[in-house]
């Protein structure tokens, strides 16, 4: 489904000439197909089927849980970037699942009659019956998957075109083609040239303009519903609703906070690589908390602010935000972080109520500054900042060196904060690598000065130098190209100026 609907401009032939392209009301489209004597191609997905097949399928997957992370390692790894791109992504994921939970086929049969009767395009289908012709689906969906669902809407006897799932090569070769080639070589030109093709994607351009009535149709009842909306896993809300296109697990947690709770920590782990595992799975324990502060804001400003600050995914969105699940994500993941931080000794209670206090503790912060003004949440803010930055210090060692330089993390995030609801709705540019690194080097001196050389003159304060200055690397760059002395005149222009 892609680009509005538009209003028809009248035409004798076809009933409903578009208006940008070849689009048509559902009205006009059904007019189209019962004055048409040619052959009939019906697109399936969000045309006769209401709902993506392909998306349907992998939703029958069980265990649903295993089957998410599946499917999200290979959105990580991309492989179909050596298989023609993203054409074929979901020849990957449907191998995978078929390969790994063979069983989805058969709850995915047992399914459809239910998904029939609920998303069947009731209109559409009386339509096609009515013509008393016979009609040829057509589909970028698998045969084995759509075969089935089109018996299922009453079609079982049309012909169907669809992309075969024989062979792995195969699949991909037929998602990289698209539709008009499949269809000239299963029903030859001229056929495609006298039919009446009904499709809701603007992906079908080739074949709508080779036919005889071109219909782009988007249905009102019609959605895409990405497989297992309905399954709860952390970051989900924040990579796709708080911050959709930002890459910010990777940009913002990742490479931020993570990178000043790594440095500021690991020289003094007993195991080194327990630690950054121990550590990684404590960020995970955090950050499903600190996200459901994220689910409450949103949800409190579009209830009680005038201008509430939403991204467009907000309401389209189908993320699932449950209560409980995020605390049983952070409760086990928490627990086998403190059982990694710990290693070889044994935790002690005091270590899981510490960790349980802070995850209740930011939760409880989080609804209190989502509950204030914007005024008054400026001076809430930096303990946000600093539940984020420094969470993992309840429980691990930090050098005074790392402290420093997470007390600059939480200053260069506030500053900018602070700027923000005081001098205007727009939030500043203000580079927060540069401002951290400037805070950082300004403390410096002053830990120098109370604490001995060896405080300073260590692997852990030249990292935490070097990777502020390496994060800083732009911003400095382009602050010390822009400095001008004002006491000197300006540099002669250039010859080739």
């Amino acid at each position: 489904m892609n680009g509005p609907v538009n209003g028809p401009v009248a035409r004798p032939n076809p009933p409903c000439a578009p208006a940008s392209g070849h689009d048509c009301a559902p009205a006009l489209a059904l007019a189209a197909i019962a004055a048409h004597d040619g052959p009939l191609l019906i697109d399936l997905d969000e045309t006769l089927y209401l709902r993506n097949s392909t998306e349907d399928y992998l939703d029958c997957a069980r265990p649903a849980l295993l089957a998410v992370l599946l499917i999200q390692a290979l959105d990580w790894l991309k492989p179909w970037r050596w298989t023609g791109g993203a054409a074929s992504r979901d020849v990957w994921r449907l191998h995978l699942v078929r390969t790994l939970l063979p069983w989805t086929t058969r709850r995915w049969r047992r399914s459809l009659g239910l998904r029939a009767a609920r998303h069947g395009n009731r209109p559409l289908i009386e339509a096609l019956r009515n013509r008393h012709k016979p009609v040829v689906i057509v589909t970028l969906g698998f045969r084995s998957v759509v075969t089935p669902l089109v018996a299922a809407l009453g079609f079982g006897a049309s012909t169907i075109v669809a992309v075969r799932d024989s062979g792995f090569a195969a699949s991909c070769e037929d998602r990289r083609r698209g539709k008009r080639p499949l269809v000239a070589e299963a029903l030859g030109e001229d056929t495609v040239r006298n039919s009446l093709v009904l499709t809701d994607s603007l992906d079908d351009l080739p074949l709508l303009a080779a036919c005889a009535v071109p219909l782009r149709t988007r249905w009102p009842a019609a959605r895409y519903r990405c497989a297992l909306a309905s399954v709860y896993r952390p970051g989900r809300y924040l990579s796709q609703v708080k911050r959709p296109g930002e890459r910010y697990v990777l940009r913002g947690i990742l490479q931020e906070d993570f990178a000043f709770w790594l440095l500021s920590s690991l020289a003094l782990a007993a195991v080194p690589l327990l630690h950054v595992a121990g550590l990684l799975l404590l960020l995970l324990s955090f950050w499903t908390i600190y996200e459901c502060g994220y689910v409450d804001n949103d949800r409190i400003a579009d209830r009680f602010e005038a201008e509430p600050k939403l991204s467009t995914s907000f309401h389209a969105s189908e993320v699932a935000t449950p209560t409980v699940e995020p605390w049983l994500w952070a409760l086990l993941s928490g627990a086998a972080a403190i059982l990694l931080l710990r290693w070889p000794a044994l935790p002690t209670p005091g270590d899981f109520g510490r960790w349980l206090a802070l995850l209740l503790a930011t939760a409880g912060w989080f609804r209190l500054y989502n509950r204030y003004d914007k005024r008054s949440r400026v001076w809430l803010f930096p303990g946000l900042q600093l539940a984020r930055s420094a969470a993992f210090a309840v429980l691990v060692p930090v050098s005074m060196v790392g402290l420093l330089a997470l007390m600059a993390h939480v200053q260069a995030r506030w500053l900018p904060y602070y700027v923000y609801r005081f001098g205007g709705k727009a939030w500043p540019q203000a580079p927060l690598p540069l401002t951290r690194l400037l805070f950082f080097v300004a403390m410096l001196p002053l830990l120098a000065l109370t604490q001995p050389a060896g405080v300073l003159l260590n692997w852990t304060a030249a990292a935490l130098l070097g990777w502020n200055l390496y994060r800083a690397r732009h911003d400095l760059r382009a602050v010390i190209g822009a400095a001008r002395r004002i006491d000197r005149p300006p540099p002669p222009p250039s010859a080739s100026m």
